[in-house]
């Protein structure tokens, strides 16, 4: 579509369907059985995930377009800064949605559908109908399951197994495990004589228990307003993490513009929070014996650790996928990657579910699973998943740059490779003369 009619006609439909999207959960009845309630918001947060990729495929689509093909570095740097405060403004979102949502569900859904038409007319008035359209033969359905770009394939997989290794814990198993109450005195604690706490529940029979037994118990029992203002500091911190990376991290360390074997540096990287967090969660005094104030700390360094480290990866990423895409064909290679991202995302929180669910002892009832040993399975998945990314991006042909970490050669740059940085410089002398090589000139 974005390729046949234009950026503009996507964003639209993007906002559009979005609406649609908020006013389906409108509908939403208290009386419903879980199946009808699961069926309902699912087909509803169906519509609102094509709308958020309709609309992120214009801001991915146009910076492509309006940098000049040699200029590698400025791509990377003005994709960051759009990515990045983009989910910075999704972190707000989740700000708000918890605090909103206390006062009433209807004033949460109608602010969020005030946003949304705020932004329309921009999209309607300040947008050129022919941007991003195929300057040559449109592609074909056929064309966008069968792309000729190696690159981008392999960059697309990858894709898929990164957000998969955030998702198998970030998006379902954190919430519940940040609401869950703990363990200790469900289903033997008479009430209302003592205080159940957070996230338990008194029952019909005068216990105790567990006030969603699916989301399992020996979590920190936090407030929704408190879960919410966890996540939406995490988004944040990831968006302005991305909006930065090319001048505090990979420009300080002579890896700007980013290739295929920066991707797999980050990406091996990305494994190691994970990988502790699993650890921990097994082994650790604070999680065998529910000390909260450990547990918490292990939490917030481990996350903030890897919204720090992701969001350098998906920096590079998004360089990454509009550098490989051709000008002509950048809409339809664009969606193609962020079809990729949405399988991952897919992957990651259906599985996310069953491990979370599934591994670890399940108490009873009243009680529920044990959190603890799921959401440890689910980061140990988030580590194989990252590992298997980076592991793919190596298939990439994408390294005659070389890769540096600051005065450090990891890998040596092919003969003749010249960096846009370079470039850029050299045009500069060559403008004050103090470029003496000929070929050098010539090439500039």
């Amino acid at each position: 579509m974005g390729a046949k009619w234009g950026i503009k006609v996507t964003l639209i439909m993007g906002l559009t369907l979005q609406l649609f999207s908020y006013s389906l959960l409108f509908g939403w009845k208290d009386d419903w059985t879980q199946a009808q309630a699961i069926a309902y918001v699912t087909m509803s947060q169906m519509f609102a995930g094509i709308a958020k990729d309709l609309t992120k495929l214009g801001g991915k689509t146009v910076t492509k377009l309006v940098t000049p093909e040699e200029q590698e570095t400025k791509l990377f740097k003005l994709v960051s800064l759009i990515t990045g405060w983009k989910n910075s403004l999704k972190g707000v979102g989740y700000f708000m949605g918890s605090a909103l949502i206390q006062v009433s569900y209807e004033l949460a859904l109608g602010v969020m559908m005030g946003l949304v038409v705020l932004a329309m007319p921009w999209a309607i008035i300040g947008l050129n109908r022919s941007l991003g359209t195929a300057k040559k033969k449109n592609a074909s359905w056929k064309e966008v399951f069968k792309m000729d770009n190696s690159k981008l394939n392999w960059l697309s997989l990858a894709r898929m197994f990164l957000f998969a290794s955030r998702d198998f814990w970030f998006e379902v198993p954190l919430p519940f495990f940040l609401r869950s109450p703990s363990c200790q005195g469900l289903g033997e604690i008479r009430c209302p004589e003592f205080d159940c706490g957070t996230g338990a529940i008194c029952g019909v029979e005068g216990f105790c228990e567990n006030g969603n037994p699916g989301g399992g118990c020996g979590g920190l029992a936090l407030e929704r307003v408190v879960v919410g203002a966890f996540l939406g500091g995490y988004i944040i911190l990831y968006g302005q993490v991305q909006s930065w990376t090319p001048q505090l991290v990979t420009g300080p360390l002579k890896q700007t513009p980013p290739n295929k074997l920066t991707e797999v540096l980050w990406g091996v990287i990305n494994c190691l929070p994970t990988l502790v967090m699993w650890a921990v969660m097994t082994w650790s005094p604070s999680f065998q014996d529910y000390e909260v104030t450990g547990m918490t700390s292990w939490l917030v360094a481990a996350i903030v650790t890897f919204a720090i480290i992701f969001a350098i990866n998906s920096s590079i990423h998004s360089f990454l996928v509009v550098n490989y895409a051709s000008k002509d064909k950048v809409a339809v290679s664009v969606g193609f990657y962020y079809m990729s991202n949405a399988l991952g995302r897919l992957f990651g929180t259906i599985g996310s579910g069953v491990l979370y669910t599934y591994v670890g002892d399940n108490f009873g009832d009243l009680i529920g699973h044990d959190a603890i040993a799921g959401f440890a399975a689910c980061f140990l998945a988030g580590t194989v998943s990252s590992l298997v990314a980076a592991v793919i991006t190596l298939k990439i042909d994408d390294h005659d740059s070389g890769l540096r970490c600051g005065c450090v050669t990891l890998v040596a740059q092919s003969s003749g490779t010249v960096n846009d940085d370079d470039d850029e410089n050299d045009a500069i002398n060559v403008k004050e003369g103090a470029v003496e090589d000929p070929e050098r000139v010539e090439k500039i």
